[in-house]
């Protein structure tokens, strides 16, 4: 039986990695607002994303799995990236930016898509977060446990890029004000920092 615990922290951690301001989820905000190729832009962005998380659960992850040394490094060196992740969103949180989407002439769908990948692909967070991270910290969890973790992960992304993509013209009125993006690096900030809080005690105090 998968153990919706394991679920849920892949969600959050998914999710904590996702939400930020950056230049794909700016991308996929403008879309949104022209309401241009929406949805195959989503799927893109959310597929990668899961194939990525694949990779590193299903690769990553055993390999971190087999050797006690080094998922002992992975943990503590998570726990410290996490918690940085944590003083980065509050610091950005006291130094709001409002994200002004424009509105340019949209894109064709070749253009929109390479213009996707791009963003994507050549952003080398994404390896970090979603192959390293997310696939090193999987290795705490064994066997089915393991896939509702990556699942989880990879569910944040559906509902991240889907919401965004089509919730833009919600959100525009509300991210065009400093202290929305306040809020939320805020709240990025607290996850981040009891998910770092977590490993650490995982790793000093092992079930």
């Amino acid at each position: 039986m998968i153990s919706i615990s394991a679920a849920l922290a892949g969600f959050f951690l998914g999710a904590s990695l996702i939400i930020a301001i950056g230049a794909q989820n700016a991308f996929i905000l403008r879309q949104g607002l022209l309401r241009s190729h929406v949805f195959i832009l989503c799927l893109i962005c959310a597929l990668s994303d899961a194939a990525l998380i694949a990779a590193g659960v299903g690769g990553l992850g055993t390999l971190v799995a087999q050797s006690p040394i080094l998922l002992s490094v992975v943990t503590i060196g998570g726990a410290i990236f996490l918690g940085s992740y944590a003083v980065v969103a509050f610091r950005r949180a006291f130094h709001p930016g409002a994200m002004q989407a424009d509105s340019p002439r949209p894109l064709g769908l070749k253009a929109a898509v390479a213009t996707c990948l791009t963003f994507t692909f050549l952003n080398p967070h994404v390896y970090l977060d979603m192959v390293v991270l997310i696939g090193s910290l999987s290795a705490a969890y064994n066997g089915v446990d393991r896939i509702a973790f990556g699942i989880g992960a990879a569910t944040a992304s559906f509902i991240w890029f889907f919401g965004l993509g089509y919730g833009a013209r919600l959100l525009q009125p509300i991210f065009a004000k400093p202290a929305a993006w306040r809020v939320l690096d805020v709240i990025i900030g607290i996850v981040m920092g009891l998910l770092a809080i977590s490993l650490l005690v995982r790793f000093f105090h092992p079930t």
